[in-house]
């Protein structure tokens, strides 16, 4: 059963069966159109999403509370012909409005457009087939032991992959129930998950730093924690200092993973019956994972390199055997866990010495009062690049100098010299990219309006 639990709507799976084949019966899956779906309600957005992957349609989903503008661009870039919304206007479809077309059906030839974060450079159009999408999905239920007594939250947008794949996906692949909502808020969270008998969270790291920090160690537990099997992290880096902190407060496990839109969401994950490491994103999950030099050839465990992967879910590389090249860095360990240092693109080159804003970020973000952070390079004349941070408070209105001077004195303890942010201001918001994490690339690209606004700096 599909929910919504902000509006109250529900589809049991024989009525998302009903509501998927009226979509397949309306979609011209014989045409090459692609079919744009900016959907706000997620119920409707499930059954419109599953019944044109059904019909064998090229789906574009968009994101409905876009400004007009950036979903005119996206429209157009993503050559979307005919766009199904539940806007005031524009309406289309059999459930969503009024609309038409042929009944032309082709199973197992559906696919999906997607558009990846942007959060580390321009923002990339994607294509996932139907069958890329289902192989990723299987993996994690897989992976997650989802079943048919499981019953998932997902609060993140349904115009990701994640929310895609790992929510309505496995859901369905495993027999389970998921409650769907717009977008997360939390008032009335612990409420929602105990009213609708939740046994996993879909969340993001800012999810569970703000949880984290309204939790108080030794405290009784809030209604809805005593069931939940675990709490899933995905599509940004968790300070492991959050993790920590999540799991003192409510006695839930947290598993981090790894996944990027160029393989159908996930790629690694820690395992629920073995050992999570803080700090590791996990094992690979049916997917070809190797960590390769700069001359591409794969490096033994512990050592650094940028990860490549193969497999059905991973869309084709350029590379020979269709190998893909991720930009993103890291290490195996002995037993096979994967710990991300960061993107190549992203790497500080303070004269000469490689520094990786990920280490520097999970030393500021193991204070509690640290909401959100990001480190990027800013020139220097004499070493070429230093690290600047820009740090976002949990709770607006506290002493921005005090928590600045607090955050020097901790690099100063935790980290040597040379990854020391050479400042780090106190900001009120930092800029996200389209899936809602911060974006580095847009910090770069913003640091001198982002430094002058700053409430506080050391």
């Amino acid at each position: 059963m599909y929910l919504n639990s902000g509006g109250g709507a529900s589809l049991s799976r024989a009525g998302l069966a009903a509501a998927a084949t009226r979509w397949s019966r309306w979609a011209d899956s014989g045409s090459p159109d692609v079919i744009g779906l900016a959907v706000r309600d997620p119920v409707r957005f499930a059954g419109a999403y599953l019944g044109l992957l059904a019909a064998g349609a090229t789906v574009a989903p968009l994101d409905p509370q876009a400004p007009p503008e950036v979903q005119a661009g996206d429209i157009a870039e993503l050559g979307v012909t005919t766009l199904i919304t539940d806007a005031a206007a524009g309406l289309a479809g059999p459930e969503i409005g009024s609309g038409g077309g042929t009944r032309r059906h082709r199973p197992g030839g559906g696919a999906v457009l997607l558009r990846s974060s942007g959060s580390t450079g321009p923002r990339k159009i994607i294509s996932l087939s139907e069958r890329q999408l289902l192989h990723v999905a299987a993996a994690v239920a897989g992976a997650h032991r989802l079943g048919p007594a499981d019953v998932g939250y997902s609060p993140l947008p349904l115009f990701h992959v994640n929310a895609e794949v790992v929510g309505v996906l496995a859901t369905l692949l495993s027999g389970g129930r998921l409650v769907l909502v717009e977008r997360f808020s939390r008032a009335g969270l612990w409420t929602d998950l105990e009213a609708h008998r939740v046994t996993w969270l879909n969340a993001v790291p800012a999810i569970l730093a703000i949880l984290a920090q309204d939790g108080e160690p030794g405290a009784a537990r809030p209604p809805g924690a005593g069931r939940l099997r675990f709490a899933r992290s995905a599509s940004a880096p968790l300070p492991p200092a959050v993790l920590a902190r999540f799991e003192r407060a409510y006695g839930v496990p947290v598993v981090e993973t790894y996944g990027m839109t160029e393989a159908a969401s996930q790629i690694c994950a820690n395992p629920l019956d073995g050992p999570r490491k803080p700090g590791s994103v996990g094992r690979p999950v049916a997917v070809s994972l190797q960590v390769r030099d700069e001359h591409g050839r794969p490096v033994p465990a512990g050592a650094l390199g940028q990860v490549h992967l193969r497999g059905p879910g991973v869309i084709r590389g350029p590379l020979p055997g269709g190998w893909l090249a991720t930009g993103d860095l890291g290490h195996l360990d002995e037993d096979g866990y994967l710990f991300l240092t960061g993107r190549e693109s992203e790497v500080i080159n303070r004269g000469g010495e490689k520094l990786f804003p990920r280490d520097i970020e999970d030393v500021l973000a193991g204070d509690a009062r640290v909401a959100a952070v990001a480190v990027v390079a800013e020139p220097d004349a004499v070493l070429g690049q230093v690290p600047v941070a820009y740090v976002c408070a949990q709770q607006p209105g506290l002493a921005a100098g005090d928590l600045a001077g607090d955050l020097r004195r901790r690099c100063e303890r935790l980290l040597p010299r040379p990854r020391r942010p050479r400042t780090i201001f106190v900001v009120d918001a930092l800029p996200h990219g389209g899936t809602g994490k911060v974006s580095r690339r847009l910090v770069r690209e913003q640091a001198p309006a982002l430094a002058a606004d700053a409430t506080a700096a050391a």
